[in-house]
């Protein structure tokens, strides 16, 4: 990833964004020719300089100081998830030494019994750039069978941009898929130099008509909790409201759980779903001890 590009990229997205109402600017009587605020705007709300701003809008940021990271997030009215994002394009000093190979991305004993006993409902574990680590028998029977994939194509973004069921199980498809885009884009900031996170945004690149206009749009997100709607093909509509957790000891991996609420009928669906679709054994660190792609 092209940091300078990126940097550019976010911040004249975000400007656009803001209108002079929103951020409180009188009017100047100036002829507007771009929409949103001007460089000028933003400097004077962040508390630097028109030069100084423009030059981080050109992606040469120098060293700028976490207070102005901060000054830039208000003045832009960031979200949790894009002053993250602000955060990793800014505050990495440029011309670090390059990082090596990331480490596999291993799954403990202890998850795998946790989603096991989480088997009244869907829950799986998401890793680096949305790939599927660990999934119970009813998240394959909602979603995909992933364990059924090539290592390299267990990926939750894969899934929803490429996979065509996943548009007619999918309820709500376009806002999921867009989503899941800004939750690799977020990834992107934080692991510039993940190759295999630039080969998935290529193949989504390539084969998505959607991803390069959504990729284009900066927008970045960390789901945490919400609300998804499935369309099963044995058992109907399926509503599900889910929470994310960060994994203790792993910050990388997140715990996605999809919770039902009691005695209704998506209650009803998921337990035909369990009866139906009897659990395969669920996979051992010995048997799936890594990430897709990372074994070997």
């Amino acid at each position: 990833m092209d940091r300078s590009k990126e940097i550019a990229g976010f911040l004249r997205a975000r400007r656009a964004a803001i209108s002079p109402e929103q951020a409180g600017l009188a009017p100047d009587g100036r002829v507007r020719r771009v929409p949103g605020l001007r460089r000028d705007e933003v400097a004077r709300l962040a508390g630097v300089s028109t030069e100084y701003y423009t030059r981080l809008e050109q992606g040469r940021p120098g060293n700028p100081s976490p207070e102005v990271v901060e000054a830039l997030s208000r003045a832009l009215w960031l979200d949790a998830s894009e002053r993250e994002h602000l955060g990793d394009l800014l505050l990495t000093r440029r011309g670090a030494v390059r990082r090596g190979p990331q480490r596999p991305q291993r799954v403990r004993p202890g998850l795998f019994l946790m989603l096991e006993t989480l088997g009244h409902v869907p829950a799986f574990i998401l890793g680096r750039r949305t790939d599927v680590l660990a999934s119970n028998h009813l998240a394959r029977a909602v979603l995909t069978d992933f364990e059924a994939l090539p290592s390299r194509h267990r990926n939750l973004a894969r899934y929803y941009l490429l996979d065509p069921q996943a548009r007619e199980r999918v309820g709500d498809w376009e806002r999921i898929a867009a989503e899941t885009v800004a939750m690799l884009r977020l990834e992107a900031g934080r692991h510039p130099d993940d190759r295999r996170l630039a080969d998935l945004v290529g193949e989504l690149t390539v084969r998505s008509p959607e991803f390069s206009g959504w990729w284009n749009d900066h927008k970045v997100l960390r789901r945490t909790h919400g609300d998804k709607h499935y369309v099963h093909p044995l058992v109907g509509e399926m509503h599900f409201v889910y929470e994310s957790f960060q994994v203790p000891g792993d910050t990388e991996q997140t715990l996605c759980v999809y919770n039902v609420e009691p005695q209704s009928p998506t209650a009803e669906a998921v337990q035909l779903l369990r009866s139906w679709a009897a659990p395969s054994a669920m996979p051992g660190p010995a048997a799936e001890p890594t990430a897709p792609g990372d074994a070997g």
